[in-house]
């Protein structure tokens, strides 16, 4: 069955940088995009970025400036590289992936900028 397991939040200081990681299994990863969505207190699930199965990115919004999606098929996983980070960005970031037309999420793995 599909899995995916977020790794890599955690607490960091506003400006600071963070490095998540989705590890997926069950399904031929390197055939599938990817995605990382965040969803902060009190608000909607908001897509941040989406990788093609051939690694090119998509980004929402202004998270090009400052996050930067990868994948490694090798390793069936998918990373999220966030730089400059504000207290905005807090949140519980998901990764997902639609397989055969259903969708699947990972647990979530917290990020709190704060100083």
């Amino acid at each position: 069955q599909v899995s995916l397991v977020e790794s890599g939040g955690g607490l960091v200081q506003p400006g600071g940088s963070l490095r998540l990681a989705c590890a997926a299994s069950g399904f031929t990863f390197s055939s599938y995009a990817m995605s990382w969505y965040r969803q902060a207190p009190g608000k909607e699930r908001e897509l941040v970025a989406r990788i093609s199965g051939a690694g090119v990115p998509n980004y929402a919004g202004s998270m090009k400036d400052r996050f930067t999606i990868s994948r490694d098929n090798a390793k069936n996983t998918v990373y999220l590289q966030m730089n400059s980070l504000k207290p905005e960005d807090t949140a519980v970031y998901y990764c997902s992936t639609r397989v055969i037309f259903r969708d699947y999420w990972g647990q979530g793995t917290q990020v709190t900028v704060s100083s």
